[in-house]
């Protein structure tokens, strides 16, 4: 067998990512052509097919599956070699893979980027919003550098830094401002709003109120928190948002906007990366501007009054 390319292992490990030659072909910037001849190379060098082909899409052998899992350890090894490199020089550049939970992005990711741009200037900072998920197994698999979530997340291979807390607050319509604010147990009577399945939000909701998540509920899921507050604006019902999250979503939307009695729910908020990673040092230090960035005045102050409706 003639030797393999790396570039044949990233154009495999885009297809089967993709599950598309039209679309990894994008991904990886080459022709659709191009990439079916790597492929195609590939799999004769190899003597067996590591693809199944369809009119649609493709999807792996199952001894494609175990070249995928090999292939991956392969360019993680590569990758980790040139982090290597850049973490030996004195002042840090190049590309950082930054992964975001959808809870974050909108809200402190704009003065992230604008303090990173600042302090270190070299970086060329690529972003990748999904769920937390989705997030951990592109860590894993090498595709991202480091990701901003909620923690804990207890998983074995990845370093967790926590970097602030932030309360929860309840959001409801804005003829409820002057009434009683429920206890967190009494929501599980009301008609609580949530993110759907995959989102870390939606669970810690759901802790909150001491809800199961199989609990059956019906047409009560958003896609993000501005789909929850606009529904309760509605008067469909009241949902819970993060703190940093009040002044961006309540603005455009009439409700009313109460902190909790007693002690207040909180969730943590921290960066993770792998524990082999060469750029732990520097991953340190971005850690501690994401968490500058996060104390920074106005970054997450809640209203005294509640929202009202615009004029």
């Amino acid at each position: 067998m003639k030797n393999l390319t790396l570039k044949q292992l990233r154009y495999f490990e885009a297809l089967a990512q993709h599950g598309h030659f039209g679309r990894a072909a994008e991904a990886s910037a080459i022709s659709q052509p191009a990439l079916s001849m790597q492929i195609r190379e590939l799999e004769d060098a190899l003597g067996t097919a590591l693809f199944e082909r369809g009119a649609r899409h493709v999807r792996l052998t199952s001894f494609g599956e175990e070249f995928a899992q090999r292939a991956r350890d392969i360019l993680r090894a590569v990758d980790d070699l040139g982090e290597l490199a850049r973490a030996s020089r004195e002042r840090w550049a190049g590309r950082l893979r930054l992964g975001v939970i959808p809870t974050i992005a909108p809200y402190l990711l704009p003065r992230i980027i604008g303090d990173l741009g600042r302090t270190h200037p070299g970086l060329d900072i690529h972003v990748r919003e999904t769920v937390t998920p989705r997030l951990i197994q592109e860590l894993t698999d090498g595709r991202l550098d480091t990701a901003i979530v909620a923690l804990p997340l207890s998983e074995p291979a990845l370093t967790e830094v926590a970097l602030f807390s932030e309360n929860l607050v309840l959001v409801r319509p804005g003829a409820e401002a002057g009434k009683p604010v429920p206890s967190p147990d009494a929501l599980r009577e009301m008609r609580l709003l949530l993110l759907e399945e995959g989102h870390c939000f939606r669970d810690q909701a759901l802790s909150l109120c001491n809800m199961p998540s199989t609990r059956p509920r019906e047409g009560l899921d958003g896609s993000s928190l501005s789909t929850l507050v606009q529904m309760v604006g509605a008067g469909i019902g009241v949902t819970l948002i993060p703190e940093m999250a009040v002044s961006v979503e309540t603005r455009s939307a009439p409700v009313s906007v109460a902190r909790f009695e007693g002690a207040q729910p909180t969730r943590t908020i921290g960066m993770i990366w792998r524990k082999s990673s060469p750029l732990a040092p520097q991953l340190q230090e971005i850690a501690e501007v994401v968490r500058q960035s996060a104390e920074a005045p106005g970054t997450r102050d809640l209203p005294e009054a509640a929202a009202t409706p615009p004029a």
